[in-house]
């Protein structure tokens, strides 16, 4: 008898809850049987993807296909093909073999967003049906005071930043609503990437938000499907930007969830901001956007 058939289940899952890494623990099913019986029941995951799978060109992302259909339709061809199949079963397959997840964290290869160099965009997102909150930070590198001439077109580029950031959160809540629709238990999706780009939140409410659209609304996953993510629905936004920093910062919420203005907003502005950049390396500076006067815009559904 060695010292692991001593230890309770209960512990050894606690082990196993540390360990998360999916791959990891598939290798610990050939232990032994009793590890092989005990690992489909870790309830907290962590799935690295080395590769996003897009039946397109290998040397694009599934966030630059989306992006490039979706200027295609701003601008349409005399021949424009539909929108491509693509593949989005391989975490629900791996997943499959897990019974009771309760918390997941799954790490995409790479960020999404193509910018110019210098130029850095950070973002966090929490989804419920679908975006609900979406925080996003941006800056350049060596900027030289004039920003507003450096980074060529001010307003306009900033808007790209968030239309970009959107869209590349809605492919990421679309990517794994198989895996959200088998595990029934789950209380907490998070969708990050290796560059540390963006992050895709879905808390228990949300799950449950998500579960209950999606009984009795099969239209909206139809659409949802031709469009490869979720439709991003009306938003307002509040931007704040503050050239000796060279920094700007834009929090957005969906119209249905917008409940407040004048003070009341920029106090949900910053508890938003400060927990999606608060303790991290770019926290001082969102600090000091908060202080900086805000402007409000809207944006339709797309």
């Amino acid at each position: 008898m060695d010292g692991f058939d001593q230890l309770p289940d209960s512990l050894i899952l606690l082990i196993f809850n540390s360990v998360s890494d999916v791959k990891s623990l598939i290798r610990c099913r050939s232990v032994s049987k009793r590890f092989n019986s005990l690992v489909p029941q870790t309830d907290s995951i962590l799935l690295k993807i080395d590769r996003v799978i897009s039946s397109e060109s290998d040397s694009d992302s599934l966030f630059l296909t989306l992006l490039k259909s979706f200027f295609n339709f701003i601008l349409p061809k005399p021949t424009q093909s539909p929108l491509p199949n693509r593949t989005h079963t391989y975490p629900a397959q791996i997943l499959s073999r897990f019974q009771r997840i309760r918390e997941l964290h799954v790490e995409l290869p790479a960020g999404d967003l193509q910018l110019e160099k210098g130029t850095v965009v950070k973002w966090r997102a929490e989804f419920g049906e679908t975006l609900k909150t979406c925080v996003i930070f941006g800056f350049r590198l060596g900027h030289d005071g004039n920003y507003e001439t450096e980074f060529a077109g001010g307003l306009k580029r900033r808007m790209m930043w968030t239309i970009s950031a959107l869209m590349a959160a809605s492919v990421r809540h679309f990517l794994l609503r198989e895996v959200v629709r088998e595990h029934k238990g789950m209380e907490e999706l998070v969708i990050t990437d290796r560059e540390g780009e963006g992050e895709a939140v879905m808390e228990k409410q949300g799950l449950r938000e998500w579960r209950e659209a999606r009984e009795s609304h099969v239209r909206m996953e139809e659409e949802e499907e031709e469009r490869g993510r979720t439709v991003v629905p009306s938003v307002r936004m509040r931007m704040r930007h503050k050239p000796r920093l060279g920094a700007t910062l834009v929090v957005v919420r969906a119209v249905k969830d917008w409940t407040h203005n004048g003070r009341e907003a920029d106090v949900e502005d910053a508890d938003l901001a400060v927990k999606a950049f608060g303790n991290g390396v770019y926290g001082d500076a969102v600090r000091e956007l908060l202080k900086a006067r805000s402007y409000l815009l809207e944006m339709n559904s797309f």
